[in-house]
């Protein structure tokens, strides 16, 4: 006689999934006692929504209670697998169970995977209440999706699990008839498992779960960290996290703070980032926010994209790394935004006239108009400087360059008001 196969089990986050909104960890904002979820619950005015959040904070758990709790049909679809052929079927069958009395919840993982076409095709049955939506994205709402969708639905972020979230959800493994009641973790472990997992109480939950697998006893770091392999970053390289990341490396270079500048160039290549994509961040920013005060900063910025061009991964950290820590180190100024100064003077003034003595006077025609008539030579005068003032009349007196106070900045300040003071000077 064979053996009877039993089915597999369901993985551990599926088994102890929360009965009630009041179950839920981590979101107190939109499901405690005062969270505007439970009130528009509680008054039966429940909008069409889209759980904007990190993965693992429960988007897709809170979608199906919600629709437990209004009484509604729970409808899940794929942005990924499904296209508007297969969304106008999900939406007629709402049309019809809906003439019978029965509303639809109509569920939209990762919903920022629609494109255009599928959620225009999305808008009429909101706007009419055709569905109850609700959308679940990691990504920002108002770059991912369309605008005329956002001003349609309420949008509500959620958070990263925090420490006592993720341990209530430990606690929860424990009690759960369906969780692991003989589990022992040791307190290395725990601080490990809630590092690694970064917020994502999904993650924390299948590492513990094939920790204690492999157990046999307390689950330690050593297994945990074997379980977990190479953890990966919270980065991506379109959506939000992605410019988050960006956003950090360049600021902690701009605030001089060199080791959080590593960490962050680190946390992109580390996870996948094109290296040259980070190479022009370094070159910009060489200019952007070193500029003048160390001129250098751009050759070694420069240089460094050359190398990485060249080279790639993984040998491209070193040149990285020395520019990043060049620039971060370097003397900071930001003067080179003069251009924008003089971009606005040229939008206020779109004619001023070229004062004649700067004008070119290729004929004698030219010439007798009186184009170039004045003009002085500068390196025919004492020092090589003819004092000469060359904007428009209509804009004299105006600056747009100010140089700082720091590095090589000092002396381009020295020189220019040398050169103010021989211009104001008789003679």
């Amino acid at each position: 006689m064979s053996a009877t196969v039993r089915p597999p089990r369901p993985p551990l986050p599926e088994r102890i999934r929360p009965a009630g909104l009041a179950d839920v960890v981590g979101q107190g904002h939109l499901l405690g006692p005062q969270g505007i979820v439970s009130r528009l619950i509680a008054a039966g005015a429940l909008p069409s929504i889209v759980l904007w959040g990190p993965p693992g904070c429960g988007k897709t758990t809170i979608a199906r209670l919600l629709a437990q709790e209004m009484g509604l049909r729970f409808t899940p679809f794929s942005a990924v697998l499904g296209g508007v052929p297969e969304l106008r079927a999900v939406l007629e069958e709402a049309r019809k169970v809906r003439e019978l009395g029965q509303g639809t919840l109509l569920f939209v993982d990762e919903l920022h995977r629609f494109n255009k076409g599928q959620q225009d095709a999305l808008l009429p049955h909101v706007e009419a209440g055709a569905v109850t939506l609700v959308g679940a994205t990691t990504e920002n709402p108002s770059f991912a999706l369309n605008k005329a969708l956002v001003s349609r639905v309420r949008v509500f972020s959620l958070h990263a699990l925090d420490e006592p979230a993720l341990d209530e959800l430990l606690t929860r493994v424990r009690t759960h008839p369906e969780g692991l009641p003989d589990l022992e973790i040791d307190a290395a472990a725990r601080s490990l498992l809630l590092r690694l997992c970064s917020g994502d109480g999904r993650r924390m939950l299948m590492l513990l779960e094939a920790a204690h697998a492999m157990a046999g006893g307390t689950v330690t770091a050593e297994l945990v960290a074997q379980v977990a392999q190479n953890p990966s970053a919270d980065h991506d390289r379109a959506g939000e996290a992605h410019y988050d990341v960006a956003s950090a490396f360049i600021k902690s270079m701009r605030a001089s703070d060199v080791q959080a500048a590593l960490y962050y160039l680190a946390r992109q290549l580390e996870s996948g980032e094109d290296p040259l994509f980070v190479a022009r961040r370094v070159v910009i920013f060489s200019c952007e926010d070193v500029g003048l005060a160390d001129p250098q900063a751009l050759q070694v910025a420069m240089s460094a994209h050359q190398a990485v061009a060249a080279i790639g991964m993984p040998e491209a950290i070193y040149p990285l790394t020395q520019a990043v820590v060049y620039c971060a180190t370097a003397p900071k100024s930001n003067a080179t935004k003069g251009y924008f100064a003089a971009a606005a003077a040229v939008r206020e003034r779109p004619g001023a006239q070229v004062p004649m003595f700067l004008r070119n006077a290729p004929t004698g025609l030219m010439k007798d108009l009186g184009y170039g008539t004045g003009y002085v030579y500068d390196h025919d005068t004492p020092d090589h400087f003819a004092g000469q003032r060359c904007l428009p009349e209509e804009l004299a007196g105006r600056s747009f360059y100010e140089p700082g106070g720091f590095g090589f900045e000092k002396e381009i300040r020295k020189r220019l008001e040398w050169w103010e003071a021989r211009r104001k000077s008789p003679g």
